[in-house]
């Protein structure tokens, strides 16, 4: 179970899993396009996959800019662990880039949020609708 970064071969697998998720669903399976998730591994930022059983069950992409762009795992491969692990994965390299604070936006009262907020995100203030901005401080 250990986070591999993604390449654009991976594309079609992620977008299963992101239609999987029961939280934060998108409006439109089109909202997020390949060129989205290409630009996420390869201009914006990275992205790292975990694969059970030879199928890809949970990814996240950190952006350059400091923030955690995704983060899900599909449904039936809950509660193992992926999420953490791509957490740790996304957010070390976040760390290598210098940044003193990262952040991302969820909806509150999510499991995402509870999720983060677990994993010692702070809650900051209202965004865009009705989303949530969480802030992670530099450890030391």
């Amino acid at each position: 179970m250990t986070p591999r970064q993604a390449t654009p071969s991976d594309i079609p697998a992620m977008h299963r899993v992101r239609l999987a998720v029961r939280e934060n669903t998108l409006s439109s399976p089109t909202r997020i396009s390949e060129a989205d998730y290409l630009a996420a591994l390869e201009t914006l930022g990275r992205t790292w996959v975990i694969e059970a059983e030879g199928e890809i069950t949970a990814f996240a992409s950190g952006h350059k800019d400091g923030s955690v762009w995704a983060l899900f795992v599909h449904p039936h491969h809950e509660g193992r662990g992926h999420g953490k692990a791509l957490h740790a994965t996304v957010v070390d390299w976040l760390w290598s880039l210098g940044h003193a604070r990262l952040w991302l936006t969820t909806n509150p009262g999510t499991r995402a949020e509870r999720f983060y907020l677990s994993q010692g995100w702070q809650p900051c203030s209202p965004v865009s609708g009705a989303e949530l901005r969480l802030e992670l401080g530099r450890p030391g």
